[in-house]
């Protein structure tokens, strides 16, 4: 006796498959990323009244991550806005566990203060400081302790060593079969010179060269072909790493 459900996820799984070896389908996502990049998309929408620096498939993607992992933790590197601290406290506050931990350098008042106001901030720590800073690292650990299922998403400093360094200390956190998620990685793929202002990070300069470096040494991640194959229109291209041991 067939099963409709079973019929119908391996008919997506088939899809996501082919969309991998889909040139045109390809090209036209390659087109849009770089236009829709140099529009700013990623800026225009909000969540839970946040704002929220993402594309609606890394969106749903992370929802699916958490879905699936049920973490106890999530911690995030860059907290800007606030926006997706929010996003994951809220998926959090529906799963009904799981605590979420933002770092970032420079947690500007008014951010702070919008963030803190806000309905989800009960699942919400901060810590300010350096992701990469040895003391920032240690208080992370005391607050991981006991922690089973753990997320890490990266989205602070994207220069090739800040980004590198901050997979060397933060990978370790991940539990099996959990992700780390490096954002920006779509840096690679965008014409130099592209931003509007100066930034430190570039072609050959950026979190997608960091992975590269980072997956040489470290077997027990790969990157998620599959996501890449499923988003196509993402600011992580090749960043959703799982660890499989």
């Amino acid at each position: 006796m067939s099963n409709p459900i079973q019929e119908f996820i391996k008919e997506r799984e088939e899809r996501i498959v082919a969309n991998g070896n889909n040139e045109e389908l390809k090209k036209a996502a390659e087109l849009f990323n770089t236009a829709s990049n140099k529009a700013q998309c990623s800026y225009n929408v909000s969540w839970m009244g946040s704002p929220i620096v993402l594309y609606p498939q890394d969106i749903i993607a992370i929802q699916e991550i958490i879905w699936e992992i049920k973490p106890d933790l999530i911690i995030e590197t860059g907290v800007a806005h606030g926006g997706s601290l929010i996003y994951y406290a809220s998926l959090l506050e529906l799963i009904g566990k799981g605590e979420v931990l933002g770092i970032d350098i420079d947690i500007r008042k008014h951010n702070r203060e919008e963030i803190e106001k806000h309905p989800m901030f009960k699942r919400i720590r901060m810590i300010e400081g350096s992701s990469i800073d040895k003391k920032i690292v240690t208080k992370v650990k005391e607050y991981a302790k006991g922690k089973e299922k753990i997320i890490v998403c990266l989205d602070s400093n994207h220069t090739h060593d800040h980004v590198l360094k901050e997979l060397e200390l933060y990978s370790p956190f991940v539990s099996l079969n959990s992700y780390i998620v490096v954002f920006d990685t779509i840096v690679e793929f965008l014409p130099e010179g592209y931003f509007k202002h100066k930034r430190p990070w570039g072609i050959g300069n950026n979190p997608l060269t960091s992975v590269q470096a980072f997956l040489q040494k470290h077997k027990n991640f790969v990157i998620d072909r599959g996501m890449d194959n499923k988003l196509l229109i993402s600011v992580a291209p090749s960043g959703y790493l799982k660890r499989i041991k």
